[in-house]
């Protein structure tokens, strides 16, 4: 091994020297290596001697390239998640275009083409060597060799900020230079070799990723299922499988629901994830996905198949939600849908009318029975328009705050069995913009807000009608998660354009909360997550958005009508200053009827939730706090105790003592006992209102920003990592609240940040996805840094 490292660096130096010595000319591929043609890189295993994919590079890719390149957001579509995304390659092509006055074709990686040259057909290109083999070529004609070798030629600064030509902002295009097009490439932008902006890899790694190149960049990874793992395939397979007209409805609401996220088998290994999806062939043979853009579009076969494809990529967490399938849940299933004796005579149709409304899609199974499903893991629901594998939502998140609370109606209430009524009466105005496609144009907006007011104004009679004779509402119209199910209460945090969702009321009172009844929680859904399409039209993504805001205005509103009457609008208010076409009609926060609740305060909102915690009862998830500050004298003085007492004093901090802090950071204590501790702190902007798209920065109020500190981990895409020693930390704290001037949060990260520039950021970023694995088991995933600032 040691011969093979010191032959690598002679041939790192003359690689170096041959690329340099032909940056002034554009070479002829074709006439030195022949034709580019896709060929198998696949092989049983390497060569004795040889660097395998498996053991020796997938571990570099993992560490080093997947942090930027694991979703649509990655540049030039290059996933490496997979070797199937390496082989894939690279596109021009931006997922992200605002502008586009039509779809799009979908380039999802595993479905949309079967093979390399069926991605060669949709333009995408080589980062590996596809001519003729020889160690040379596989080298001379990579890319992705290309790169790491003009880093190494090109090494950044060690030390400060980067300065120059660095391009950081996610709208601007990106530069995705062809094998022949990388002679210019370096010559105009010498310094953005790979990885971007980053110290590059070590000498021995970078000699690892070349070698391998050299020896044909061979795929010795197989897929390899235990025996159990293929029974329980089998097994959840036939269940979805039943052919009774009422299974093949279940199963298509389960599959409309769970299709975006990671299934897991209940006791199987932490790694081990499913996607639900559907497949022209059964069980038993090769799975052949049905590529629709959409889980309701029509098959277009006669008969398919719900099948569970095993998850190969590298599990990163901003696309990781989990959904467990075991014992329980099969129980559950039985419980829900097929105890109960409602009866399916004839199945929906998959026409575009069929899946933009849900409620007549599937309006044989019970609203209680949907509702409670969604309930017993909101938290997976919530996240699949929160975290889904969109990856960019800015679009879709900027409808909401920076932090905000959500709880859910009681399923059975009174009131719940009411609805069914209500949603049958209005079914035509419950249509989602997906009806139109993406043929909806740029105005079709419009149309639909019509529909989403005309609801809003419907529900409020019916409410009227509903719950007046009951008195109004009450703390038992609040789902308390039958005292264990910790999904009752849910904390949203938006990063500007990614966000996440924790069990519990985490942070101090936010500025707004949600009340989620069955049709809010069914139409968020479908909305963002089933009908929203990535690749779809600026016309499509601009209906979603604006439709969307009706919806946040919708559990809103279902939280006042639990405060007084004559408080409503008041406090309405306050969550919609500077609104120009003037304020909520005072006929949809109904406030001629009052509320059941008993208030000790004029402070209505912080009453409520006083009021709920309680009420909530072993459904509220602790505090990540509790149980870790003592304040009992005899443990007060312990090491771990004094570091989270010093830090919770940040824990809520407002205004402009909280500005050295981006939307998120992830902060390592290093501990004199050689056990370092792992923290959150993120920054949550103050709006004046959420109710328009554009301008954001016209609403900023950021006196009234707040800030939240937790232990752990929260958040995918870390902004910026702090490191400080047990003993600095009250110099850190203090540092960090007069941190308010340029030149002051320069110095701060200076002496505590650890910048793009430092080498140290890679063992960082090692460290804290090695510390989230520990803490969150199967729910954790890497981090991304493609939102890693340049302070």
């Amino acid at each position: 091994m040691k011969q093979l490292l010191f032959k690598g660096h002679l041939l790192v130096a003359l690689l170096i020297l041959m690329v340099g010595c032909t940056s002034y000319q554009t070479k002829d591929f074709q006439s030195l290596y022949g034709d580019s043609k896709p060929s198998s890189h696949q092989v049983t295993k390497v060569a004795a001697g040889n660097v395998s994919y498996l053991n020796d590079v997938k571990p570099i890719v993992d560490a080093r390239c997947v942090a930027c390149h694991a979703c649509y957001d990655a540049p030039c579509q290059l996933k490496l998640s997979s070797f199937e995304g390496l082989e894939r390659g690279a596109s021009k092509q931006a997922i992200y275009d605002g502008s586009r006055l039509g779809a799009v074709s979908p380039t999802r990686l595993f479905i949309d083409a079967s093979s390399t040259q069926a991605w060669r057909d949709k333009q995408f290109f080589p980062i590996i060597n596809e001519r003729q083999q020889s160690a040379v070529a596989g080298i001379d004609n990579s890319i992705l060799a290309r790169l790491l070798l003009q880093k190494r030629r090109h090494p950044q600064p060690a030390t400060g900020k980067l300065v120059g030509k660095y391009n950081f902002d996610l709208d601007d295009k990106y530069q995705c230079p062809r094998i022949d097009e990388h002679v210019k490439f370096a010559d105009k932008y010498p310094q953005w070799g790979m990885p971007y902006a980053m110290p590059g890899l070590s000498l021995a790694q970078e000699n690892t990723m070349l070698t391998w190149l050299e020896q044909g960049a061979k795929n010795d990874q197989q897929l390899q299922l235990s025996v159990i793992a293929k029974q329980e395939l089998i097994k959840w397979e036939s269940f979805f499988n039943r052919r009774s007209l009422k299974q093949q409805l279940v199963s298509r609401y389960i599959y409309e629901h769970l299709f975006i996220g990671h299934i897991h088998f209940k006791g199987q290994p932490d790694n081990e994830f499913y996607k639900l999806v559907r497949s022209k062939t059964p069980t038993g043979q090769a799975i052949a996905e049905i590529k629709s853009v959409r889980p309701y579009d029509d098959p277009q076969v006669a008969t398919f198949y719900y099948r569970l494809r095993p998850v190969v990529s590298t599990i990163v967490d901003k696309t990781h939600f989990v959904y467990e399938l075991g014992d329980k849940r099969r129980l559950r299933y039985q419980q829900l849908f097929f105890a109960n004796k409602f009866r399916v005579t004839e199945l929906p149709s998959y026409e575009p009318e069929a899946g933009a409304n849900p409620f007549k899609t599937f309006v044989d199974i019970p609203n209680i029975v949907k509702y409670q499903f969604l309930l017993d893991d909101a938290q997976y629901f919530v996240s699949g328009f929160i975290k889904g594998p969109v990856c960019r939502g800015q679009l879709a998140l900027n409808v909401i705050q920076d932090h905000f609370w959500v709880l859910f109606l009681n399923p059975t209430h009174k009131y719940q069995a009411a609805i069914k009524q209500s949603l049958a009466k209005y079914n035509d105005i419950l249509f989602l913009p997906a009806k139109e496609g993406d043929q909806i144009g740029l105005l079709g907006w419009q149309t639909y807000n019509k529909l989403g007011k005309e609801y809003l104004y419907k529900k409020s009679a019916f409410i009227q009608e509903t719950m007046q004779p009951r008195g109004g509402l009450s703390l038992n119209n609040i789902w308390n998660g039958d005292n264990r199910n910790q999904n009752a209460a849910l904390t949203v945090f938006r990063h500007y354009d990614s966000a996440t969702v924790e069990q519990g009321l985490i942070g101090t009172l936010p500025k707004t909360a949600w009340v989620v009844d069955y049709p809010l929680f069914e139409r968020i859904h479908y909305l963002l997550v089933a009908d929203f399409n990535v690749f779809g039209s600026a016309g499509h993504q601009l209906a979603s958005r604006t439709y969307m805001d009706f919806l946040r205005r919708d559990g809103e509103n279902n939280l006042l009508r639990f405060l007084p009457a004559t408080a409503r609008e008041q406090i309405y208010n306050t969550w919609y200053q500077g609104i120009v076409d003037g304020r909520m009609d005072p006929v949809l926060l109904n406030l001629d009827f009052a509320s059941k609740m008993q208030f000790s305060s004029q402070n209505y909102y912080a009453d409520f939730f006083q009021q709920v915690k309680p009420h909530l009862g072993k459904a509220l998830k602790p505090d990540r706090w509790a149980g870790r500050v003592c304040e009992q004298e005899a443990c007060a003085q312990t090491n771990v105790d004094r570091v989270d007492k010093m830090l919770r004093q940040l824990d809520g901090l407002t205004g402009i003592e909280g500005a050295a802090i981006p939307e998120i950071a992830f902060l390592r204590v290093n501990m004199l006992n050689g056990q370092d501790r792992a923290y959150t702190l993120l920054h949550n902007k103050a709006l004046t209102n959420v109710a328009y798209i554009f301008a954001e920065s016209y609403r900023r109020t950021p006196a009234q920003d707040t800030l939240t500190v937790v232990p752990g981990f929260i958040g995918s895409y870390p902004n910026f990592f702090f490191t400080v020693a047990e003993q600095d930390l009250g110099q850190f704290i203090a540092e960090f609240k007069n941190a308010q001037t340029a030149k002051s949060k320069t110095a701060f990260y200076a002496r505590y940040g650890v910048r793009r520039t430092n080498p140290e950021i890679w063992p960082t970023l090692d460290w804290f996805n090695t510390e989230h694995k520990k803490s969150r088991g199967l729910n954790a995933g890497l981090f991304d840094m493609n939102r890693y600032h340049n302070l």
